[in-house]
Formats: structure tokens, sequence, C-alpha cells
């Protein structure tokens, strides 16, 4: 298996790769000229057989999901691309877009023709400010060149693109409390059935994507779902970008096949950073289990991650050396979790605010090993009791960390403050000499 598969990431040294000359002058748009001149049911075929799977966390079949939309119902269709990319760890999606705007942008036109969607929407972030100004570029460069707009290149096919900037809402990351923000309303999540596949955006069908799942169907048009099936794993096919960040040498994007390990990206990284070692990471962003040393060689494929006890999510493996207290890690994380939850639902509302309260006071040393059972408790009441997915990924790296670390967290009662804070630390051995 080749280490690096450079797709999406190809061209991204060129100082020009975010222009649309940059683009074409790689191939750019062939693929949208090639789908046009297909019928759209051999479009979603075509990703169907590539074996794409949703690059946004769940790795839901991304062709299976188009056709789910209801043909010849008389009906407006719609694409959302959701961009509002903001769990800690995770940052795929902002490079490429700020390096490579227009392969979205071909993306969305053969995705919206396979589904026949004639308005899609690019939700984006609101704080990635350069982002949505090279997004906006990318978008009028597209309609001065007739990719988009009325009859794109003679074939009958309209379509227009609108690039909304979100509030900076964590919750609008969730479809549905993204198409609630795209109306108007306050985001939070809706009630399923209906999917939005049935009643998405303005009660009409609607398929939500993350970006780099629209940003790899050019590709596939182009090279073929052999191609693409033919990288991977049998059941987690293709190339995606993994994000390496914290205590790395060299952090970064690395597009690879599925299935490649932490083990050899960390090769390719350079390492832990020099004089340390690997203590925990999580393979998915925040919101996934951790995963510690003993996982360095599990493959990261959907199926693998699993089966080993966390998610692949977006792929964000956050590392973390021996210098870092996984309980304030945790804390921090939940920290987020808590002032980003809607409030829509009680176990989510008023259980991160527990973690927050009992992990604070652990991370100070106060409290008993029976605060360890109540927070696994609030846990089990928020995974999978909460509205959304948000209460499981609060709920995820406490549980793991827990399973993995339950000695640290006992370190820090017994220590009367964290064991990783030189201060506590003095303090106690102090403590102790004087008793």
């Amino acid at each position: 298996m080749s280490k690096l598969t450079p797709v999406l990431s190809a061209h991204w040294d060129e100082r020009d790769s975010h222009t649309l000359a940059g683009y074409q002058r790689h191939g750019g748009y062939n693929a949208m000229k090639k789908a046009l001149a297909m019928d759209p049911d051999a479009v979603i075929q075509m990703v169907k057989d590539s074996g794409l799977r949703g690059r946004g966390g769940a790795g839901f079949p991304t062709g299976n999901k188009w056709g789910f939309i209801p043909q010849g119902d008389n009906k407006d269709h719609y694409l959302v691309v959701n961009a509002d990319e903001s769990e800690p760890g995770t940052c795929k999606d902002t490079p490429l877009l700020m390096a490579n705007p227009h392969v979205l942008v071909e993306g969305v036109i053969i995705s919206s023709y396979a589904i026949r969607a004639k308005h899609a929407f690019i939700y984006i972030r609101g704080e990635v400010t350069h982002v949505t100004r090279r997004m906006l570029q990318a978008i009028e460069d597209a309609y001065k060149a007739g990719f988009l707009g009325k009859n794109i290149l003679g074939k009958g096919f309209d379509l227009e693109l609108t690039l909304h900037i979100g509030a900076g809402a964590y919750i609008c990351g969730e479809e549905t409390a993204l198409l609630d923000s795209l109306e108007g309303f306050r985001g939070q999540p809706r009630l399923r059935p209906p999917f939005p596949a049935i009643a998405g955006l303005y009660a009409r069908p609607t398929v939500v994507n993350n970006v780099e799942s629209i940003a790899s169907v050019p590709a596939i048009i182009d090279k073929g779902a052999e191609w693409f099936a033919s990288l991977g794993t049998e059941k987690s096919k293709g190339f995606t970008l993994f994000s390496l960040s914290g205590h790395v040498n060299n952090p970064g994007q690395f597009e690879a096949p599925l299935g490649i390990t932490l083990r050899e990206l960390l090769e390719l990284a350079g390492g832990v950073r020099t004089g340390h070692r690997l203590k925990f990471w999580t393979p998915g962003g925040s919101s996934t289990p951790i995963f510690t040393d003993a996982h360095l060689d599990t493959p990261l494929d959907y199926e693998s991650v699993s089966a080993a006890g966390s998610m692949l999510g977006t792929k964000a493996l956050q590392i973390f050396d021996e210098t870092t207290c996984v309980l304030r890690a945790v804390l921090r994380w939940t920290e987020f979790y808590k002032h980003e939850s809607c409030g829509k639902c009680t176990p989510c509302r008023e259980g991160t605010w527990w973690l927050v309260q009992i992990l604070r006071d652990l991370e100070n040393g106060k409290g008993s090993e029976a605060d360890l059972a109540k927070l696994l408790d609030i846990c089990d009441n928020l995974l999978g009791r909460s509205f959304c997915a948000l209460g499981d990924g609060a709920a995820s790296p406490i549980m793991s960390s827990i399973m993995y670390f339950r000695d640290e967290y006992i370190a820090h009662l017994t220590n009367g403050g964290c064991p990783f804070d030189p201060v506590a630390s003095t303090l106690f051995a102090s403590s102790k000499a004087g008793a």
C-alpha cells in the first residue's frame, strides 16, 4: 500500500492552486464536463460503485445517501455542503478550501446534477473569514466561466450556488441544526424522521454532505470508480485527509488511503516530538474515545477503529505525549461541549454542566474516588440518550480516559491537585515530608 496518495492535496504547494487557472491547468472541471454528458442516475451509481463514504464523521455511503432522494416528485431538491468545521482538533476542510476551493465547486456541480438539484448551499463557519473570501472568489469565477448559472455548458442544466456564513455555533455542524440555521431559525437538531432526504431544507428533499465528501467526487468521475475502490480497504475505500496535530514534530495534513496506521503516519510526520513518547491520541477528533500507544498499529479505517473501541470520525489525530495530564485535556474538551450545547435536551444541557463541575473538582484534587462512578453514570445517561451526537461526543473521551488512565484520576486526589502541575506536586511533597 502506498503510504501517501495526494489527490485533493496534490497541488497545494503551487502559488495559484486556489485560482481557476491553476485548477484547470491540472484538469479541473473536466470531470464536470464528463458528468454532464452522463445520465444523472449513472453518476449516482458511479459514486456508489466507488465505495465513497461520508468524510464528515459517520462514514455513511455517499452514493446511497444520494439515492434516497425521490425522483419524479416534482419538488425542488437541494444540496447542502457542511463546511462548519469547528470540533477541537478537526482541521482538514479549512486548508482544503484555502488551497483548492474549485474542487469543491466542481464537486457541488456534479453532485447537484446527480440528485437533480437546481440550488446548492455551502454552509461555512463565520470565523474563517480568509476561507470565506477565497470561496466567494472561486464561486464568482465559476459563474463567469459559465460553470454555474443557467444552461451550464449548453446541457440544459441550471444551478445556483450560495455561500451561507454561519454564526459560529458548533451545534450547526449537526446536519438538521444546520438546515434550521439556513432557514433563519436558531440552530437546533430536528426530530427524525422525517430525514433530510424526504423533508430537509424548506421541507424539500435535501442531501447534506461534508466538504471532503463532495470534493472527492470529481476525482471519482475523472479516474473511475474502480480506481477509487482500489485504494483503502475492502469496506473503507479510497483516500482521505488525516490531520496530525499536537505533540508531533511535523504536524499537518497527510492524504493517504484508509487503513494506514498511526505508526506509519508518525514516521511520515517525523515522530512524536523529540525526547518524548506517545501517551494518548484521538483517532477522529475530541468527540471520539481516546486511544493509547497500544493502538499504534490499528488500521485507520471505519471498521478497524470501531472494533478497537473508538470512531474514525474526521480523522483528526491529536497526539499527546507523557507530559500531558489526561484529566486536564478531557476537562478542556468537556468545557467546550458544555459551552456549545444548544440546551434543547435535558441529558446534554444538564449532563455536560455536571461533568464539568466534577472534572474541575477532580483536577484540583477535591472529591473522592466515588466521583469517578458518578462521572460514568452521567456519561451513561448522555450516551445514546441525547437529542443529537453532541452528548455522545462529550461522554466518549471521559469514559475512555477513565478506562485507560484511572490511576491518573486517583493520583489527582492523593496528590491534592494535578500531579503534572509543578506547584501542586511541590506542595504535596512538602506536606508528605512534614507528616
